[in-house]
């Protein structure tokens, strides 16, 4: 039988083509699995991790199996295979990593993205995560970037950082109006589902701490569609998480699909797209603070910078703590159930280093995060509250001050 890779590549370029439905008849003529070519066709109907096959793989009585899950999302069916709980599955990949013989993998969403992009009826937008600077290699600008999504039939490129500058503001606000004495915290950040997922199902006695915002990539996708009701809208990152986030209930109206930075890679090889030799399509709107989002450290300074910017003479500042990888995130929490914490504001991120350092990065994370500081210090505004262009977003989508983010529940808030 061949391969799930001979498989994936075959219906990508296909995809590229806008030629999968015949691609797809010559397949089922051919040594393929079906359950793997109903995965990538439907990949919403399955989990963001996928099993390839049966798990006849282990020679050392399942020892090394990656049935040890933080969230209790694998299980062992009837016949000894790695089950995966849909529901209870956060796209962590860390049982991803942890198999051996490779029967496990993420999800990919290359072929409706693909379809979206040549057959909706809207404008298809790409939403292009924080930490996308120089993944694709160190010639290629967020503008030739722009100019590569555009070629492959998408109506434009988003920086999610212009997002991330608005839930900085939003946070930044919270805290002022929230944090009020000494023992007084909040948890965050929003960007990072994993950490979002272990306090409500493992901590959940802090959920009350944690602000009710969405993250920048459902910021992105809501804005988007209530400015163009008829669009589609693509988060691309490095993260497998991001699609099972992109599938919760409650936000699951803000982005159609979710492309990984590696599946992304994938089209441009396919459609022999170099984006280094395009030209420069630059729109450059997002503050330093939504840029350095992607590290870990980030929304903390982010948010830090923004209230001594909102209110100068505050009497208590932002003392902040990070937690850098799910083990480390584990560990601030036990430490603050414990009463060993003594910051009062704890940034939580799943993967080390960030989001730069994310399971799908193409880049290293440390030189990931030289690029994402680089581009950082690169921006022309410090803060959001500095920056023309949130300010002319939140009255577009009628928000009529700073202070009405905390008034009003819809685009940016959610319920945990």
């Amino acid at each position: 039988m061949q391969t799930f890779k001979d498989l994936y590549n075959r219906l990508v370029k296909a995809a590229v083509q806008n030629r999968v439905e015949e691609e797809v008849e010559e397949i089922r003529k051919q040594d393929f699995d079906p359950h793997q070519l109903d995965c990538l066709l439907h990949p919403k109907d399955y989990g963001p991790v996928w099993r390839l096959g049966d798990c006849d793989c282990c020679d050392d009585d399942g020892k090394n199996c990656p049935t040890k899950c933080l969230f209790d999302a694998l299980e062992k069916d009837e016949k000894g295979n790695v089950s995966i709980n849909v529901e209870k599955c956060v796209g962590c990949s860390g049982c991803v990593d942890r198999c051996k013989a490779e029967k496990l993998v993420g999800s990919r969403d290359i072929l409706p993205t693909l379809d979206a992009v040549n057959n909706a009826q809207g404008p298809v937008y790409a939403m292009i995560a924080p930490a996308f600077t120089s993944q694709f290699s160190e010639e290629v600008t967020p503008g030739k970037l722009r100019s590569a999504f555009k070629r492959l039939g998408f109506a434009g490129m988003l920086e999610v950082a212009l997002f991330a500058d608005i839930l900085t503001l939003k946070e930044a606000l919270e805290f002022d109006r929230n944090i009020l004495d000494e023992k007084d915290f909040l948890l965050t950040s929003c960007c990072c589902p994993m950490w979002i997922a272990m306090i409500r199902r493992v901590y959940s006695q802090y959920v009350p701490h944690v602000p009710g915002s969405v993250s920048p990539m459902i910021a992105c996708g809501r804005s988007i569609k209530l400015l163009e009701p008829n669009a589609v809208t693509v988060f691309i990152g490095p993260c497998i998480a991001k699609k099972a986030e992109a599938r919760e209930k409650d936000i699951a109206d803000a982005v159609d699909f979710v492309l990984t930075f590696q599946e992304v890679q994938d089209i441009f090889e396919a459609a022999g797209i170099d984006p280094a030799r395009l030209q420069e399509d630059s729109r450059d709107h997002s503050s330093k603070a939504g840029r350095i989002y992607a590290r870990t450290g980030g929304v903390s300074e982010a948010v830090q910078t923004t209230v001594e910017r909102l209110n100068p003479h505050r009497k208590i500042s932002v003392k902040a703590r990070q937690a850098d990888g799910m083990p480390a995130c584990k560990e601030l929490l036990g430490a603050l159930k414990e009463g060993r914490i003594t910051e009062n504001f704890l940034e939580g991120m799943g993967c080390v280093g960030g989001c730069v350092g994310g399971p799908k990065a193409i880049l290293n994370r440390e030189d990931g995060r030289k690029n994402v500081i680089a581009y950082g210090s690169q921006a022309l505004y410090s803060t959001p509250i500095d920056n023309p262009y949130v300010i002319d977003l939140l009255h577009r989508l009628g928000f009529d001050t700073i202070e009405s983010l905390l008034e009003r529940s819809d685009i940016f808030t959610r319920e945990f």
